[in-house]
């Protein structure tokens, strides 16, 4: 039978994916002109969060050397709205880049993020099939370090997630699927989930627009650059390949910014089939 490339084409295709790469490319390329609003250093092995107001720009960067992030986001307002991995996978792509955009969860379903800056965009798919900024895999987590290994280990990246959210009102169970910025991954011939080491040198970084007012929290990844394997044969304590991450907040000038406004939800009002009194006493 011939092969149909329709069938393998990408299954989410649309306008509403359509991104103004020339706006969006001049947010990434004119960096004179910024401010520094916020900006600080996550220690190894730790996490922090912070706000970030909707129109500015946040660069996530590795001052010396190679270090893995795993990034969650929320809405500020309703943390019910929080970043969407798997959503984000099917409507962008399982690694992300410079144009790629970050999908908020459901009812929402709206850009929060776009990414206008990569230092590491030209990496590609190396000889393995690795890839840079993974949607595919998730934070590290106690419950596996126990489940696998038997060990109780308190600075795994949800640990460290959790512990950067509860100032601001948010518990462990607001901790969700992340954006591991740095993290080169792929899915080797049996369909099983690598990690290779981390190409960033210092300097490198990654950053992205805020499309609405944005928590967002940060873990510094315990597997540091992860050329050191953390379960099975031959793991071990990767402390020495562990660096810190610098976070970096910038205001734009208006003009730049021109007549960008927040994205809004799609406008579906069906009630998923349930009768209208039912649908309203849920909102």
């Amino acid at each position: 039978m011939p092969h149909d490339a329709r069938l393998t084409e990408a299954a989410y295709q649309g306008a509403a994916l359509e991104v103004d790469e020339d706006y969006y490319g001049r947010i990434g390329a004119e960096t004179e002109r910024r401010r520094v609003v916020d900006e600080f250093t996550v220690p190894i092995r730790s996490g922090q969060a912070w706000e970030i107001p909707a129109g500015h720009v946040c660069r996530i960067s590795t001052p010396e050397g190679p270090q893995v992030g795993d990034l969650n986001l929320w809405n500020r307002h309703d943390p019910r709205e929080r970043f969407w991995a798997a959503r984000t996978r099917q409507l962008q792509a399982a690694h992300l880049s410079t144009f790629d955009r970050l999908w908020s969860t459901l009812p929402f379903l709206r850009p929060m993020a776009t990414i206008v800056g990569d230092t590491l965009a030209e990496y590609g798919t190396d000889p393995e099939g690795g890839r840079l900024h993974d949607t595919l895999g998730t934070r590290c987590d106690p419950y596996v370090s126990q489940m696998l290994s038997g060990v109780d280990f308190d600075f795994h990246c949800h640990s460290n997630l959790v512990r950067a959210i509860l100032p601001f009102g948010l518990t462990e169970f607001d901790v969700h699927d992340v954006l591991n910025v740095f993290q080169c991954t792929g899915l080797n011939d049996n369909d099983e989930y690598f990690m290779k080491t981390c190409p960033a040198q210092p300097g490198d970084h990654f950053e992205f627009f805020a499309e609405q007012d944005l928590l967002a929290a940060l873990s510094a990844c315990p597997g540091g650059d992860l050329s050191a394997p953390m379960f099975g044969d031959g793991s071990e304590d990767a402390v020495d390949h562990c660096h810190p991450l610098r976070v970096t907040v910038y205001a734009l000038p208006e003009d730049l910014l021109g007549d960008w406004t927040e994205p809004e939800s799609p406008n579906y009002r069906g009630g998923h089939g349930l009768k209208p009194q039912t649908w309203a006493s849920l909102h």
